[in-house]
């Protein structure tokens, strides 16, 4: 299978040509980054090599710029359940180099762990020291009592901790964002759906990289495919051949090389509706896989 593309949108303030402009919120911008078909990561194209399309309709690229200053915010959402747990122990040094070489002076992260309950272990924050102490100290999360109506027996809170996350930490923070979850795939107790936690990734614009550990019993890897290709990311499964360090290595060139294409929408209606989203590459071989789609903001929203 082909690399994907990965896009990310969002609304309010772009940097091009090392400007930043102000626009209204009625500009789009589109995160991207475009592979050959060997996989290999192209950052030399113009805007005459893209094409947009909205629910169908080409869409007039007005800004475009190859390198984005575009200040990055990373939630970091770790499985603490199980054998998840036992893997994530021995492999905190891959996640601490991860976030020391991705992370500049303006970027900010977070981390998370759940299990049969969500925890905070570390907010918005852009000292690597606060973040390594977090993953140092991260470990399983107590059981805290039966579920009131009759629920599921919770064990492993993967869709309600996405949605939360989404909703209630990334939907005010601007630029761009990124959701990784480290997990088996597996959920259990949520009160949040699969699609329901999809859709509060896409309405706050967020990137979903799943990587997946596989436990050796039924495996959940299809669940966080499906969790992260609608919002234009994608899963890794961990492998001999695919350590932890190497997926990260992967998503962090992946973020290093980003085009930002910006657009005003040909339906000016603010009305909340979801938009499909197609993005194109003109040059023969390369491929460009945009998420599915964007919710229009609505005039309810600040």
């Amino acid at each position: 299978m082909l690399p994907r593309t990965v896009c990310a949108l969002f609304f309010g303030l772009t940097s091009v040509a090392a400007q930043t402009i102000q626009v209204d919120v009625n500009v789009v911008n589109v995160l991207c980054t475009v592979r050959d078909p060997h996989g290999a990561l192209i950052t030399t194209l113009k805007q005459d090599d893209f094409e947009v399309r909205e629910n169908g309709g080409l869409q007039q690229i007005r800004y475009f710029t190859r390198d984005t200053d575009l200040p990055l915010t990373i939630a970091l959402l770790v499985d603490v359940s199980g054998s998840v747990r036992r893997f994530v122990q021995a492999e905190k040094g891959a996640a601490i180099q991860f976030l020391r070489e991705v992370l500049r002076p303006n970027d900010q992260a977070l981390l998370t762990g759940f299990s049969s309950t969500i925890v905070l272990w570390q907010d918005f924050t852009s000292s690597l020291p606060l973040l390594e102490s977090a993953l140092g100290g991260m470990h399983a999360v107590p059981f805290r009592g039966l579920p009131k109506d009759g629920l599921a027996m919770p064990t492993t809170l993967l869709y309600d901790a996405m949605g939360s996350t989404a909703l209630s930490k990334l939907k005010s923070v601007s630029g761009r964002k990124t959701m990784i979850i480290i997990s088996d795939g597996m959920d259990l107790g949520s009160r949040n759906t699969l699609d329901a936690a999809v859709q509060a990734a896409q309405i706050t614009n967020t990137i979903v990289y799943g990587i997946c550990y596989s436990t050796g019993r039924e495996s959940g890897c299809g669940y966080l495919k499906s969790l992260a290709q609608p919002t234009g990311g994608r899963m890794f499964e961990l492998g001999p051949k695919s350590s932890l360090s190497v997926v990260f290595a992967a998503i962090q060139d992946e973020l290093r090389s980003q085009y930002s294409l910006g657009y005003v929408s040909t339906n000016p209606a603010r009305d909340g509706s979801f938009r499909k989203l197609q993005v194109k590459v003109h040059a023969g071989g390369l491929r460009a896989f945009s998420r599915k789609g964007y919710y229009a903001r609505s005039v309810t929203e600040p």
